[in-house]
């Protein structure tokens, strides 16, 4: 059987083109290639994905007559999330470059999963309606909306393209009401709403400069968002991630970090304890990142934990050479216990 020959679709106005062989709609092969469109609910429900085929011709598959009617179709427009080329195509559309980009929504979910991964974290997989999907850029994170007007905001740690749940990482807090609740009572297919997502510490991707990741605890959640978005988007820049724990018992979910520097060339994985006596690296883990690298001007730096250890690194990494710029921050800090 012939090679089926790939289709090239251009986006405009930015110029942007890629190629896909037919399989994928032309959103999902526009996240693919790295290219970040407008979506809602990935079904063909919404319309929030709606844009112009200037040129060539689609198959707008289950698009929803609500969502994309006749007199639409009939001048051109498809729905991204479910049409898929049938030759060279022309669209459109709007990217999404920054987190202006994209809407705010608040969204039921259910809890679908708690799964214990230490002592202290769990991870809590959300699902949401089957009508609607949460776009966000890799490093994002979402407010949960509690009782009393309450808020608590959490990252996400799945990457943008794996939205069938959405991930959040939950360490138990000390006389923490919600975290309490967390590890104490709650049940799967409990309901929650958030509201998201929202924040500016996101994955640079138009930079080439290798990339430094420095996560504390919890912290792990935003990188592994930006790596694992960074994989599937086949960016092959250097990725070097120090991860900090008091013990090992705190290098939750260890194994998976460790996997993605076995299987690619590109990642280097450093654990570092400041507590506990072991064959590997110890002390502070920003410090960790000084001691390999005497000179930051050529890197930029992702950095997501305790406000004191991200005000430690910002003002080291900078003496050390880091462009101000080039040092993206997420603190962590937890409401006050009732």
């Amino acid at each position: 059987m012939a090679p089926v020959k790939p289709y090239r679709v251009t986006l405009q106005p930015s110029g942007h083109s890629f190629t896909t062989d037919g399989s994928d709609s032309l959103l999902q092969a526009a996240l693919n290639a790295g290219f970040t469109l407008p979506y809602g609910c990935r079904n063909g429900a919404c319309g929030a994905c709606k844009g112009k085929v200037l040129d060539g011709l689609v198959d707008h598959g289950a698009a929803q007559a609500d969502a994309l009617p006749t007199a639409d179709r009939s001048g051109g427009l498809a729905l991204f999330c479910c049409a898929k080329p049938l030759s060279d195509v022309v669209l459109e559309c709007r990217e999404v470059g920054t987190a202006k980009d994209i809407p705010v929504k608040i969204l039921p979910c259910r809890v679908q999963q708690l799964e214990r991964v230490a002592d202290d974290v769990i991870v809590m997989s959300l699902k949401l309606p089957a009508t609607e999907r949460l776009q966000f850029l890799a490093g994002q994170y979402v407010e949960l909306l509690l009782k009393g007007g309450k808020r608590r905001a959490f990252s996400l740690a799945n990457a943008p393209h794996d939205d069938a749940c959405l991930q959040l990482h939950i360490r138990l807090i000390e006389g923490g009401e919600f975290t309490g609740h967390v590890f104490g009572t709650m049940k799967e297919k409990e309901i929650l709403r958030f509201q998201g997502p929202y924040g500016t510490f996101f994955l640079r991707e138009e930079s080439t400069k290798p990339i430094i990741f420095v996560a504390g605890g919890t912290g792990f959640a935003p990188i592994k968002s930006m790596v694992e978005h960074a994989l599937h988007t086949h960016i092959t820049r250097p990725l070097t991630i120090y991860r900090g724990a008091r013990n090992r018992a705190g290098l939750y979910l260890d194994a998976l970090t460790a996997s993605w520097a076995a299987a690619h060339d590109h990642i280097r994985y450093v654990p570092v304890l400041s507590d506990e006596v072991w064959n590997g690296r110890s002390g502070l883990v920003h410090r960790a990142v000084l001691e390999d690298h005497a000179d930051l001007s050529g890197f930029q730096v992702y950095v997501c934990g305790a406000p004191a250890m991200i005000d430690a690194a910002r003002a080291d990494f900078i003496a050390q050479g880091l462009p101000a710029e080039e040092f993206f921050a997420d603190a962590f800090s937890f409401a006050t216990p009732t």
